[in-house]
């Protein structure tokens, strides 16, 4: 049996007409890069998530990028963040010109361990990066202390984290500014490129507008040199149906999650932990073995 790490096929054909009637208003518009259906999703995301402000880009690692940049981080800087992510996490810090400092995890929940987080500060240190990895949580309430009592920014990187929660309150809205992607496979998945940033603070979030858009709140008035890390419109329309149906999905997760945990209970498998503070949403279960290589060529030999 060859079981498919997500089925986008049988997802999208559920949610036929609703994206048949999402495209066909592009279509109809004219209008295919930023313009009205961007600006309902980022509306409808912020609502969802609890934040104040979302501003669409073309992709997790733009966000990241931007929300560094309209921290003003950059050479000289510091960054801490962890290894165990994404290289996008890392390549985003360097992009701006400042420097990346690795920190382990938390062995059980595969996210940043505050004590080696503060440990790590320096007086060039402008920012942390907790990954909220797989879908759970990192622990924020120690993170956002030592952030205060430090004068520095927590940056959330939440692009595998869609839907999560800490103590109650929805992840990438905890910091100074929170970035996700919405690559295919993600809990919420466009049908292409895109990401976002979500802040509560205005400063910023008008900052990403302009960034994304060479410099520019309007047409050919460009107050600094940015980029093109725009939103497309069909993506936006895409993302803005599919986030009806997120957290349906996301409860999918948590109850195969489960089933997984049952099945392999008692195995020398360690299945992955949900912390006390967190609300997993599974965008990838993750278990440890000390026969890793072993089970790595049993699963090689069931998929062909």
């Amino acid at each position: 049996m060859n079981i498919q790490f997500l089925e986008l096929k049988e997802q999208h054909r559920r949610l036929g007409d609703e994206l048949r009637d999402a495209i066909d208003r592009v279509l109809e518009s004219g209008w295919f890069v930023l313009g009205p259906e961007v600006e309902v999703f980022e509306e409808a995301f912020a609502r969802y998530l609890g934040g104040r402000y979302c501003v669409a880009v073309n992709s997790g690692t733009a966000a990241l990028h931007l929300s560094l940049l309209a921290l003003g981080i950059g050479p000289g800087d510091e960054v801490i963040t962890v290894p165990h992510t994404f290289i996008a996490t890392v390549e985003a810090i360097t992009a701006v010109g400042a420097r990346p400092v690795l920190v382990d995890v938390d062995p059980f929940s595969y996210t940043i361990d505050p004590g080696k987080a503060e440990i790590a500060i320096t007086k060039k240190t402008r920012a942390i990066i907790p990954v909220h990895l797989c879908g759970q949580s990192a622990d924020m309430q120690p993170l956002l202390a030592m952030a205060k009592r430090h004068g520095i920014a927590i940056i959330e990187d939440a692009c595998q984290g869609h839907g999560a929660e800490y103590k109650g309150r929805k992840v990438g809205t905890l910091g100074a500014a929170g970035s996700f992607s919405f690559y295919p496979s993600k809990n919420l998945g466009s049908c292409g490129e895109g990401g976002a940033v979500v802040t509560s603070d205005a400063e910023i979030a008008e900052k990403v507008r302009m960034l994304r858009n060479h410099g520019s709140l309007g047409k050919f008035g460009h107050c600094f040199p940015g980029f093109n890390f725009r939103m497309e419109s069909i993506q936006g329309a895409v993302l803005a149906a599919k986030l009806k149906h997120l957290d349906e999905w996301n409860q999918a997760r948590r109850t195969l999650a489960s089933r997984f945990n049952q099945t392999l209970a008692g195995s020398d498998v360690m299945t992955p932990a949900e912390m006390p503070y967190a609300r997993h949403v599974y965008h990838l279960y993750v278990i440890q073995s000390q026969k890793r290589d072993r089970l790595r060529e049993f699963f090689d030999h069931t998929r062909h």
